[in-house]
């Protein structure tokens, strides 16, 4: 099991509507994210600068690479696409973090 972490960006005002969808994420997604080796994902948000910060588990043979061809990630993707900064795809912007320290 790997831990990786990447930072993304939320349009200012936001906050409310990025909580609200994830609090309601489509058990569909939730479901392919899981089949592609997904856990313990968390998404923390420094307000000063509307910058989110991620944190995954994956399983070694984790196929999330392959997730920006699946349907509902494409949706998901749409649906999200009026609050954060996102690519010509949809898919948001985000920026791996190299890990640094760890403590046990």
């Amino acid at each position: 099991m790997e831990t990786i972490a990447f930072m993304m960006h939320l349009n200012e005002g936001q906050k409310q509507a990025y909580k609200k969808r994830h609090d309601e994420i489509w058990p569909e997604l939730k479901k392919v994210l899981k089949e592609a080796g997904i856990s313990d994902y968390a998404i923390f948000l420094d307000e000063e600068t509307n910058i989110l910060f991620a944190v995954q588990k994956v399983t070694e043979n984790s196929t999330r690479q392959n997730l920006k061809n699946e349907e509902v990630v494409k949706k998901w993707w749409d649906f999200m696409a009026d609050i954060m900064e996102v690519n010509p795809d949809n898919s948001p912007v985000a920026k791996p973090l190299e890990k640094v320290f760890y403590m046990a």
